[in-house]
């Protein structure tokens, strides 16, 4: 089993999430020459090629010899990007296939299996991921769900390529536990930007430079989320260690509650979670 360094790895588009895992990559070592990319848009791929890999604007020639495939397509092509890799696998009776990494949002395995099969049933390992942005500054958190013909050793593998740029990668067992990913962290780190957004309009209004306060508010999300990651203590706890009796953060969390904050934010994550399953049953009827 080829390890990440020595593996031959197909990324099929070369958007802002190609990029940031195979920024990630060439700084885990994984050699330049091992990376091939196919992107449409001339831009995005002069841009890939500027870090040295390979490019083309040909999925099946990124695909050929790879060990990984990773599709970082819009959703609305993937069908189409998957066909083609199909029909070349079943001109080249291609027997050893890759394993299949779709970051492509929404796409359930079962579409992915269908668009990928070739005569007589056999299928590439598929792993779906959701990814989320701050994969960007490589501090992503990402879910994942692997079909059955994916093996421990795939699943090593696929864990080393999201480790370049993720800091948590979550397997989950069920493929509709990806939907609630999405809906979590997906769509998560939007929710944070909307309450800096608010954070620093309100404070703005209360006399503080706007510039002042986005610093402030930036900073302060930066130090609670590091808190988070690196205490034993669980949210509530930590909530629970900033608020004194009566205090100032006592009075900004009853008024929270007065304005039913949980219900809020649970009634935000079920709508992103819902969405994601609407858009991967609508996709899979292309």
């Amino acid at each position: 089993m080829p390890t990440l360094q020595t593996s031959t790895l197909a990324f099929l588009g070369g958007g802002n999430m190609a990029s940031a895992i195979i920024s990630g990559l060439l700084r885990q070592s994984v050699p330049a020459t091992n990376i091939h990319v196919s992107e449409p848009w001339e831009v995005n791929r002069n841009k890939i090629a500027a870090l040295g890999v390979n490019t083309t604007t040909s999925n099946t020639e990124a695909a050929s010899a790879a060990d990984v495939v990773i599709l970082a397509v819009k959703p609305q092509v993937a069908k189409t990007v998957c066909e083609e890799l199909r029909e070349e696998w079943t001109a080249t009776a291609r027997e050893k296939f890759p394993i299949v990494v779709s970051i492509a949002a929404g796409i359930t395995l079962e579409s992915l299996q269908k668009w990928l099969s070739v005569e007589g049933g056999k299928v590439a390992p598929v792993v779906r991921v959701m990814p989320n942005t701050p994969a960007l500054v490589t501090e992503g958190a990402s879910g994942a769900f692997a079909g059955v013909e994916v093996s421990k050793e795939d699943k090593g593998l696929v864990e080393a390529l999201l480790g370049s740029v993720s800091r948590v990668t979550e397997w989950v067992d069920k493929e509709e536990l990806l939907d609630v990913v999405t809906g979590l962290s997906g769509s998560g780190p939007a929710y944070f930007f909307a309450m800096v957004e608010h954070l620093v309009a309100s404070a703005t209004a209360l006399g503080l430079t706007k510039e002042q306060a986005t610093r402030l508010a930036a900073q302060t999300c930066l130090g609670a989320g590091k808190m988070l990651v690196e205490s034993d203590d669980e949210p509530a706890q930590l909530r629970k260690n900033v608020t004194s009796p009566n205090g100032t953060t006592y009075a900004a969390l009853q008024t929270f509650e007065k304005l039913n904050f949980a219900d809020i934010v649970d009634q935000a994550v079920k709508a992103a979670t819902d969405r994601a399953a609407e858009l991967g049953e609508s996709l899979g009827k292309q």
